[in-house]
């Protein structure tokens, strides 16, 4: 039990220390402070130097050398958490190698019966392994809209024909989600999510790049760092005080110290005054004040140092851990797809790309009005309208051409949401302003993708009607279903559409289809329905008569669901203008437009035929709402004479 004393209340109280006990326990916690700063602050300095962690992870792989194709799959790409970085290198040619990212079905379907190395990832041994994977032949699978996937053929490369020995060429597909070609693939950095794979390749006649390397960056902070150098700090600092207060109290529980110097004269004594005390004193005193004067310095310096080294590892631990930033090789590609819901055709990015490159080629089709050009971006009915037109202007020299095919903005995208082919995709596109400076509608374009090597193109291109309502539509992340031609669902089947409009067309209100479309805002149907028809037949002179009939063109419909169970449906329509001759003797001539189709005059009659490309809003069956047209295309595709 402590020793205790009445304080001046007559309360019991621990007693004090002893001065020289006080003087020891401040001498032991500034030594603690001293060890424990000294712990503190190498302990943070080693984090930051021989125990920092590693700033990356790397794993590699080494593919045969005669491997055309490497797949890489999205499993390994996430095999750490991170952007990864991918590097490829060993292509016989540089210029020539291609890093392709798409999803991991439009992968393995892009490549059918190729060869190729698939790429994985052990985490047991944590490495990447390679396997040499050779497909079987691809069986028919449907859609949602029964339509068979054709099997992809390994001599149709992309974007060109190539021949029976070399395999596909991934450079160009409008498949990719991303693509990298020659210098710009040798490190790509991305961010791949699941489902989605890269391929690595060439050009299909020479091998892929033969070395694999993939890194992850690496958490290399050290949290603790900071604290553990600054406590240790403040804890020298600490430790120093106490060790000069212990050295100030030890001095002071001594007593005064002399001066040196030559002795004084001495005063008188009192009786008890020793001397030998005061010499005593005064000697302790210089060996106190040397000491100390040692020790502090040394102290002093020991501080200073360790505060350099512990500021300098500090503030170098404020700084964050580099992260690569992301340039013109660094993607992201998320493909957003809800639970049991097939995903987009296409993302909007991916989108963007496809319709710049269609917006090139189509203008250097338009340029030098070349079909074989525009075959390479256009089809169906599309193809067909800008065929005729080449022709046309090649022999009238007034004659307009067609709406150019912008490249930006895209104001409007609906995919198709499907995971087989065919594919659809439609965009609105923007026009800008005509040379007279007047804006002009929009274009809608309906893109199709028959097989996953095959291009998306061009199957209806058609102008906005200016008074058009676009349906409330489902986002682009998610896709719209296809519609089956024959469907009950809406007003009126996708596949009677073209005949019942064509029907209107020449009967006006006395077609019993009227009562199903909308008169309001038909531009198409002031220009060239029934009163007009009715006003070419009375204009033709009493030799000669003139018919008019339609039909439904050869190319097939087009139909994506809205999200109020109606739907987009586009139509090919086609229109027959017969001018036949009556009387014996008598001569038909054509317009300078069937001239320049090839048929200028006639003893028998003309036939010209109109080709008619139309968008319409299909309501759902039971709705009191009517088919609207969105919007449509027309000009003349062929004109020959009458047997």
């Amino acid at each position: 039990m402590p020793f205790r004393v009445l304080d001046y209340r007559g309360v019991s109280v621990p007693a004090p220390l002893p001065a020289h006990e006080e003087i020891c326990l401040r001498f032991v916690l500034a030594i603690v402070a001293f060890v424990v700063a000294a712990v503190m602050i190498v302990a943070g300095i080693a984090q930051r130097t021989v125990f920092a962690p590693p700033s990356q992870l790397t794993a590699s792989a080494t593919v045969p050398d005669d491997a055309r194709y490497v797949v890489i799959a999205g499993s390994a790409l996430n095999a750490h958490s991170g952007q990864q970085t991918l590097s490829v290198s060993g292509a016989p040619d540089v210029k020539s190698q291609v890093v392709a990212i798409g999803r991991t079905e439009d992968v393995t379907a892009w490549l059918g019966t190729e060869k190729y190395v698939a790429v994985g990832y052990d985490s047991t041994a944590d490495k990447l392994t390679t396997r040499t994977v050779t497909p079987k032949a691809s069986t028919d699978s449907t859609d949602s809209t029964d339509t068979p996937t054709p099997a992809p053929t390994a001599s149709a490369p992309a974007g060109g024909a190539g021949d029976k020995a070399a395999g596909p060429n991934p450079t160009g597909s409008d498949l990719w989600l991303e693509e990298y070609d020659g210098a710009d693939a040798q490190v790509t950095r991305m961010s791949i999510p699941d489902g989605v794979s890269v391929l690595v390749a060439s050009d299909g006649t020479k091998p892929a790049p033969s070395k694999i390397l993939l890194t992850w960056p690496v958490d290399s902070s050290t949290p603790w760092a900071f604290p553990l150098i600054i406590g240790g700090l403040v804890l020298l600092v600490i430790g120093i005080a106490l060790y000069l207060w212990g050295l100030y109290t030890h001095r002071k529980s001594r007593g005064p110290r002399r001066k040196s110097g030559p002795k004084m004269p001495k005063l008188p004594k009192a009786p008890k005054y020793k001397p030998s005390a005061d010499v005593e004193v005064t000697s302790r005193g210089r060996r106190s004040t040397r000491r100390s004067r040692v020790i502090a310095p040394a102290v002093l310096v020991g501080a200073l140092t360790l505060s350099g080294i512990g500021a300098g590892a500090a503030f170098a631990d404020e700084t964050p851990t580099p992260t690569p930033t992301p340039t013109s090789t660094s993607t992201s590609t998320s493909v957003p797809k809800p639970v049991n819901q097939l995903p987009p055709a296409v993302t909007v990015p991916q989108l963007e790309r496809i319709i710049k490159r269609i917006s090139v080629s189509a203008g250097d089709a338009d340029a030098k009005a070349d079909p074989a050009l525009a075959k390479q971006r256009f089809t169906g009915p599309a193809l067909q309208l800008r065929e005729a037109n080449y022709a046309i202007r090649a022999k009238k020299a007034d004659e307009p051409a067609l709406p150019a095919i912008p490249a930006d903005p895209i104001v409007l995208s609906l995919p198709q949401s499907t995971d087989s082919w065919p594919r659809t995709v439609v965009a609105v596109i923007e026009m800008p302003k005509d040379a007279a400076g007047k804006d002009q509608a929009p274009q809608a374009l309906t893109l199709v993708q028959d097989t996953p090597r095959d291009n998306y193109m061009i199957e209806y291109a058609v102008s906005l009607e200016p008074k058009a309502k676009v349906p409330n539509l489902a986002p682009a992340s998610i896709g719209a279903a296809a519609v089956r031609p024959d469907s009950k669902l809406l007003a009126l089947p996708p596949n009677q559409v073209a005949a019942a409009y064509g029907d209107v067309l020449m009967n006006g209100d006395q077609s019993k289809y009227a009562s199903l479309f909308s008169a309001d805002g038909d531009t198409l149907r002031t220009a060239v329905g029934a009163e007009w028809k009715a006003k070419q037949k009375a204009a033709v002179p009493a030799t000669a008569s003139l018919t008019f009939t339609t039909a439904v063109g050869p190319n097939p419909d087009v139909a994506l669901a809205t999200n109020d169970s109606g739907a987009i449906v586009w139509v090919d329509l086609q229109e027959a203008q017969q001018l036949k001759v009556v009387e014996a003797g008598a001569e038909v001539n054509a317009g300078p437009t069937a001239a320049a189709l090839g048929v200028a005059s006639s003893k028998t009659g003309i036939e010209t035929t109109y080709g008619y490309q139309l968008a319409f809003y299909v309501p759902p069956a039971g709705s009191d709402a009517k088919i609207t047209l969105l919007g449509f295309a027309q000009g003349m595709v062929a004109a020959k004479e009458i047997q």
